[in-house]
């Protein structure tokens, strides 16, 4: 798995914890959604990502967006 791959998943990941939390517990968490999605458009324009930096660090190989 490449490092943008590992992003996207753990980014899908969150939303989907996100609105199960939102449906399960409260509306509120709904803002962990927006977060990463905002999160996901800054990277976008930037190529700035912190996650990615994170599983850069644990030994995940680069791939095409993230170097």
């Amino acid at each position: 798995m490449t490092l943008d791959r590992a992003v996207f998943v753990f980014a899908g990941c969150v939303i989907l914890f996100s609105v199960t939390l939102a449906y399960l517990v409260s509306p509120w968490w709904l803002l962990l959604a927006v977060f990463a999605g905002l999160n996901m458009i800054q990277a976008a324009f930037t190529g700035f990502c912190p996650a990615a930096m994170v599983f850069k660090k644990l030994g995940v190989k680069p791939g095409p967006a993230f170097r």
